[in-house]
């Protein structure tokens, strides 16, 4: 079983962009930690205190571990402070696959932490550094879609949620104040209910999450592919 580290800009990208992925993994065994790197506030119609309330229901909902990193939202930087924060988790976690989203974006936040996740991924290796825990260099970085841009995401590769999406809805909804509340925002989990049906269809699934990687990823077989 692999140690996972999912990273998100604010707390509910994770579950927006794969919630059913993060629940197959923990019911497959599983260490998988969620990391948001701001509190996401302030919002409308919330606040750190209800955010971070939230954050921990969705949390539990997945069945997983959550960490909470605090930069301010909106004012993300890519800074070697927050490369060695985020390299400083890898560490203690000793993740060995890092997801993150993927690095087109109209959100300032989640370009700058992509390319701080990335970084962080290189710098969480080196030996003779000032950061806690045991070098270690995650052998994969997954890229997950939860962008603000108006268009389809293009993937190399789905993972199946089937049976995952009804718990992967009840985690986005979770976040009241932002897909309740709000009444223009309640369409979002219907939109990613019809994404997952159509990356679904795309393996022949019920249902799927997309994935982009920069690296290829080596089989040992076609055992594990849809086909």
């Amino acid at each position: 079983m692999a140690n996972i580290l999912v990273v998100g800009p604010h707390p509910d990208d994770q579950e927006l962009g794969m919630g059913g992925t993060i629940a197959r993994l923990v019911d497959q065994g599983h260490d998988v930690l969620l990391l948001d790197i701001t509190t996401g506030e302030p919002t409308p119609h919330g606040d750190e205190e209800t955010r971070a309330k939230e954050a921990a229901k969705a949390a539990e909902i997945l069945g997983v571990k959550r960490r909470m990193l605090g930069l301010p939202n909106r004012f993300v930087e890519h800074t070697i402070e927050a490369r060695h924060l985020v390299a400083g988790v890898i560490r203690e976690h000793q993740a060995q696959v890092v997801f993150t989203p993927y690095f087109q974006d109209a959100h300032p936040d989640h370009r700058a932490v992509t390319r701080i996740v990335e970084d962080a991924r290189f710098d969480a290796k080196l030996s003779k550094i000032d950061l806690p825990g045991d070098p270690c260099y995650p052998r994969w970085l997954f890229y997950y879609y939860a962008t603000h841009l108006r268009w389809v995401a293009d993937p190399n590769f789905c993972i199946d949620i089937t049976g995952y999406t009804d718990r992967k809805r009840e985690s986005i909804v979770a976040y009241h104040t932002q897909f309740v509340l709000p009444e223009k925002n309640r369409r979002v989990v219907e939109w990613v209910d019809a994404a997952a049906t159509y990356f679904g269809s795309r393996i022949g699934v019920e249902a799927a999450e997309p994935f982009f990687t920069k690296e290829p990823i080596g089989l040992d077989g076609l055992n594990g592919l849809l086909l």
